[in-house]
């Protein structure tokens, strides 16, 4: 078994969190007690997480072959779209500036608005084998997949859109520049998490290091010194004033690990 110590104060996207030793994932043979963690790009975890792993360096691979595109779980975003740019692969231009690798990806069905990663998914590759897009629940940010994915196939369509490439970069240009883990809530039906957050006065709320950006109400940033406990105080309060002004339980997208 090999481990890898991660500092998750620099590790991690929203930087918080202490030195953990991290199991590495090389097979089907992983503890089923650990929690999975990719780039740690939306989570938020404490001081004293449970045991974590993650998948090693062996599943961070692309190749085209018999018309669909193999990515690892293990790629990341960034990746996947140099590929697609390089080889004029459709499809996948949403992920310009979307960052985690492509389990986490999948996982909560990530996207922009009506392009999502599902849109493109043919299966998925976990320790049960291959599971089909359509033997999988899965919708608005998220799936019902519990174990680890390993790898996944997508259609592979010609045509790789540098204006679409544009259009998502630009639409992504107006998030906050403080470390953060990306949008904090889910955006409830027909609404915006981030309109509510601001309707009941907590757009730049600080509590310590923390804040509700005063750029976009729905992300939690780190101004610096930004702990767990101030970052949870601040979910908390959302959760509870936006229940209380419009009877909306907001559902988070951070994924917070205790």
């Amino acid at each position: 078994m090999s481990y890898k110590t991660i500092d998750f104060s620099k590790f991690s996207s929203i930087k918080i969190g202490s030195k953990r030793d991290v199991f590495l994932i090389e097979d089907e043979n992983y503890p089923q007690t650990h929690t999975l963690i990719g780039k740690a790009n939306n989570l938020l975890i404490s001081d004293t997480p449970p045991s974590l792993m993650m998948l090693s360096k062996k599943f961070d691979f692309l190749h085209v072959s018999k018309s669909k595109l193999h990515i690892g779980a293990a790629t990341p975003s960034g990746k996947v779209v140099s590929f697609c740019k390089r080889n004029d692969i459709a499809g996948f231009e949403f992920l310009s500036r979307l960052p985690g690798t492509l389990g986490g990806i999948i996982k909560m069905n990530a996207g922009l608005k009506e392009w999502e990663i599902f849109n493109e998914l043919l299966a998925i590759r976990t320790k049960d084998g291959w599971i089909k897009r359509e033997d999988i629940n899965y919708g608005y940010r998220f799936t019902d997949i519990t174990d680890v994915i390993f790898e996944a196939t997508f259609t592979c369509k010609s045509g790789f859109s540098i204006e679409r490439e544009g259009f998502f970069k630009q639409m992504r240009s107006n998030q906050p520049s403080y470390p953060s883990a990306g949008s904090c809530f889910k955006n409830p039906k027909n609404d915006y998490a981030g309109r509510l957050i601001e309707a009941v006065g907590l757009k730049g709320k600080r509590i310590g290091d923390m804040q509700f950006s005063e750029v976009h109400a729905n992300f939690l940033v780190n101004l610096g010194e930004g702990t767990f406990q101030d970052a949870i105080k601040l979910i908390l309060l959302a959760e509870e004033k936006v229940f209380e002004a419009f009877n909306i339980s907001l559902e988070r997208e951070i994924v917070v690990i205790d």
